[in-house]
């Protein structure tokens, strides 16, 4: 049901630390970095992506975050330290320019690496991406918000909720597609819907019991930093952005999606009519083939 990893491995940091990586369709092909959701690692990566992937020449290259996957433990101060990491890790793999896809909770991730690497990140997706929740670039409402109100017990005690995460994670490992089923029942209805699809069901399955068979504290890593500013404004990021959203969404409100591109100066937004905080995994063959336009378009009017 799933197409695997071509290639599944670690890089190593200079201060000794591991980003796992996994990587799919052509070895040689352009590449294009995914930044995973919270929770999530480098196996969440849907089926149509994959296959277009192997399709249309792009070397499609998933990142775990510290805390995910093989991925040594680590909180950053803010979100823009992940670029420093991320930079070296396109440098073991032999990168030059690259593009970026981001779902969710690895939106802030990518803005960052766009601020910070571009004109190496040439052209970037956000699906559903989190907004900040504190700062001048500060969405309004929605769940992410308690994170800021939230960050003083939170970053005390994210050691034992990170091991409880991670306990929660291999606990429930014989129940996967249970729990799973239980969680889509009380999803709205665009959710429901991409739930429903044996695929996608089968990617959270494998990403969520065995990609992070080592332990799943990421999550925890991940909603202390959303709390804080992230080191930088997304007004600064310069990469062309496409901007997919549900306008459904119950997660990431559809307003947060049209509040950061309204903030970033090169921003397009994509509405997915009736879709929640999902929708965009189905159509992330159409994502792949809007960024490569974007990086052609971005590439021409460089020369």
């Amino acid at each position: 049901m799933l197409t695997p990893p071509r290639l599944e491995g670690s890089a190593r940091l200079p201060d000794g630390r591991k980003l796992s990586v996994a990587e799919y369709g052509d070895p040689r092909g352009r590449p294009v970095m995914w930044m995973h959701g919270t929770p999530g690692g480098r196996r969440q990566i849907p089926q149509v992506a994959r296959e277009a992937a192997e399709e249309t020449g792009i070397r499609l290259i998933a990142v775990d975050r510290p805390g995910a996957g093989r991925s040594s433990r680590h909180l950053y101060n803010n979100v823009l330290d992940f670029a420093t990491d991320l930079d070296y890790v396109a440098d073991i793999l032999g990168l030059g320019d690259f593009a970026m896809i981001g779902l969710s909770g690895g939106g802030p991730y990518l803005l960052a690496a766009a601020y910070a690497l571009a004109p190496r990140v040439k052209a970037a997706a956000v699906l559903g991406g989190v907004a900040p929740s504190v700062g001048p670039d500060a969405a309004d409402g929605g769940i992410v918000a308690l994170t800021a109100r939230l960050q003083t017990p939170l970053t005390r005690f994210h050691v034992p909720l990170a091991f409880a995460v991670g306990t929660l994670v291999t606990t429930l490992r014989p129940l996967g597609t249970p729990a799973l089923m239980a969680y889509a029942a009380v999803q709205p209805e665009g959710d429901r819907r991409v739930l429903s699809r044996p695929e996608i069901r089968a990617m959270f399955l494998d990403d969520i019991f065995h990609g992070s068979s080592a332990g799943l504290r990421a999550p925890v890593y991940d909603i202390v930093l959303f709390g804080r500013e992230w080191g930088f404004s997304v007004r600064d990021v310069k990469v062309p952005i496409r901007w997919w959203h549900g306008d459904a969404d119950h997660i990431v409100p559809f307003r947060h999606g049209e509040h950061m591109v309204s903030l970033l100066p090169d921003a397009e937004l994509f509405a997915l009519p009736g879709e929640s905080h999902l929708g965009s995994l189905p159509v992330a063959e159409r994502v792949l083939a809007d960024l490569v336009e974007a990086w052609d378009r971005e590439v021409g009017a460089a020369s």
